[in-house]
């Protein structure tokens, strides 16, 4: 089975053809990416009306870039893949409204994927000759800071997440208050290099708490009194490189330290023995390092994806092939659902 993968659901537009049976592990034979860094980097984040718009620019000619790397045609095609969940609403609809098309035109299969279960699917995608589920799954990402018990590839049960802003998203405004580029993540990283950690004692929310959720609003706001004093000095203020490089490591320590403490929490409630992580904060150095060496200290498995399954991409829904022969397809009238799919109850 040939599967075309679209991707869309925040700033990157994705497409990528894989082959498989459901059985195993498919094989990625091209991914392509878009990025629109360069068209959000001036306002410090992502606007929506833009990202949309450049999705319609580059959809066709992303899906036309795969076909060619891959070696494949259209006709050549027995189902289409999209990510409907969740994300941008505007973004979501163009990679919905390409998938329909194909799928009707070539009258093939279209499988609706979760996002996030794509992030965490990803870790399978990277290491295919390894046992990734069950697992614990962290998605940390731009928009999303999410706890799994995943039995299985399509059993992703959420156990928690954000209250409020995501890390990726904590980095990026953290980055525009210290005067640093976008996207924020690989520029605080950097900072935080010649940085002390130790320099701010900022707060790690929840940090023990039992609730298996994040909060980094509060982090982002004591940064800001941390530069600008507790009365909050109206205008720019610029720290001094040291200052700039201290604020970021500070930062940058206090986040890792809450997103391993509770991956560490969800281990020990769920009892596995696995953890996989997706999205695009799992590049940052530190947090690698630390987490890695605590999950080896609890004798935990770790799955991380090398940096081009981190960010978005339309590889990671590859895992349709497994809903395709799990039966799992979708009609035509599905619709986009930019929310996330929320746990039951709180666990606490």
């Amino acid at each position: 089975m040939i599967l075309l993968a679209i991707e869309s659901t925040c700033d990157e537009t994705g497409a990528a053809v894989l082959e498989g049976d459901g059985a195993g592990v498919p094989r990625v034979r091209s991914s392509v990416v878009s990025s629109q860094i360069g068209l959000h980097r001036r306002f410090g984040g992502v606007v929506p009306e833009i990202a949309s718009r450049a999705h319609v620019r580059q959809v066709v000619p992303m899906i036309d870039e795969a076909l060619k790397q891959a070696g494949v045609e259209l006709k050549d095609v027995g189902a289409i893949a999209v990510a409907i969940r969740p994300g941008l609403v505007g973004a979501l609809v163009v990679g919905l409204t390409a998938a329909k098309s194909l799928a009707l035109a070539l009258d093939v299969p279209l499988v609706a994927v979760d996002h996030l279960e794509g992030h965490l699917y990803a870790c399978q995608l990277a290491h295919p000759d390894r046992e990734v589920y069950p697992c614990v799954g962290l998605v940390v990402s731009g928009g999303h800071s999410s706890l799994y018990a995943c039995r299985g590839p399509l059993d992703c049960e959420p156990l928690g997440g954000t209250i409020d802003d995501a890390a990726g998203e904590a980095f990026d405004k953290v980055a525009s208050l210290l005067g640093l580029g976008y996207p924020g993540g690989p520029e605080i990283e950097k900072a935080a290099r010649s940085g002390n950690p130790k320099a701010y004692a900022f707060p790690r929310t929840f940090l023990r708490d039992p609730r298996l959720a994040f909060s980094f609003s509060g982090l982002k706001t004591a940064v800001l009194y941390a530069l600008r004093g507790p009365n909050e000095v109206r205008g720019a203020v610029q720290p001094t490189p040291q200052q700039a490089a201290d604020l970021a490591a500070s930062f940058q320590e206090a986040v890792v330290d809450v997103l391993v403490a509770k991956a560490r929490q969800a281990l020990e409630r769920t009892g596995m023995t696995r953890l996989g992580v997706g999205g695009g904060v799992a590049a940052n150095g530190r947090f690698r390092e630390k987490l890695l060496a605590a999950m080896d200290a609890m004798g935990v498995e770790t799955f991380i994806p090398p940096l081009s399954l981190c960010t978005d991409n339309a590889a990671m829904a590859g895992v349709a092939l497994l809903k395709l022969a799990a039966g799992q397809v979708a009609d035509l009238d599905v619709d986009v659902a930019a929310g996330l799919v929320r746990p039951k109850q709180q666990k606490g």
